[in-house]
């Protein structure tokens, strides 16, 4: 069998997180579908596998109920059960930001990833790679700063004490799927920043979309499945 993976994430306002995980236990099961979807009152963010009209089912059901855009979900491929079981989990929040309280419906400006290129070539741009060290140590795009973090939540204190919103005017991020650079360009906002850009779909979007050739990304990028890495297409 091959397995469609799908991951996805959307901020949008879920008044109700145990009826939404209510509905997704009803209709899916670990026979049909492995991975993890969060649930929390902002939003959801998952990454799921199964058979492509399992995950085909599975995305209709979330354009239903949260408004996914199927544009925004990244697709990639394995030929062995990428994870070992299926969980909807209600959390606080889809991802943690601990030492900050962001609004992430107030986040940077989207760049598509056919626009990618242009905008980290541009010298007054800072280009910040958002992930943790163990992700950054295999792949990251040419030029971008590691911030050397080990957990997302300490993105907030790099920005406070090595970031300067008068000296740094333009900023782009990225992550391996939109999500934490999509938060942390909304605190960058919050911080001063005044031109914060985040690369819409992360890198996962950007290795589907980007010919090799083409590619400003230098070695694999880290995934959290039995994949471990994944790398540009030809």
């Amino acid at each position: 069998m091959t397995y469609t993976i799908a991951a996805f994430y959307r901020f949008v306002r879920v008044a109700d997180t145990s009826a939404l995980q209510d509905r997704f236990r009803e209709v899916f099961d670990p026979e049909q579908l492995c991975g993890t979807m969060l649930i929390a009152t902002e939003g959801v963010n998952g990454t799921l596998a199964g058979s492509a009209e399992t995950i085909e089912r599975l995305l209709a059901m979330l354009a239903e109920a949260v408004g996914l855009d199927r544009d925004d979900v990244k697709f990639s491929f394995a030929t062995e059960k990428p994870f070992g079981r299926l969980k909807f989990k209600v959390k606080g929040e889809i991802l943690a930001f601990r030492r900050a309280v962001v609004d992430p419906t107030r986040a940077g400006t989207y760049v598509a990833a056919k626009d990618w290129n242009a905008l980290i070539e541009d010298p007054e741009v800072l280009v910040l790679d958002t992930r943790n060290g163990y992700e950054t140590e295999i792949g990251t795009f040419a030029g971008a700063i590691d911030p050397g973090i080990e957990t997302f939540s300490e993105f907030a204190t790099y920005v406070r004490e090595k970031l300067d919103p008068a000296k740094h005017r333009k900023v782009a991020m990225f992550c391996t799927g939109g999500i934490r650079c999509e938060k942390a360009s909304a605190f960058m906002l919050q911080e001063g920043f005044s031109e914060v850009y985040h690369l819409h779909g992360g890198i996962l979007k950007y290795l589907e979309e980007v010919p090799k050739v083409e590619s400003a990304w230098r070695g694999e990028c880290f995934v959290f499945d039995r994949r471990r890495a994944v790398g540009p297409r030809g």
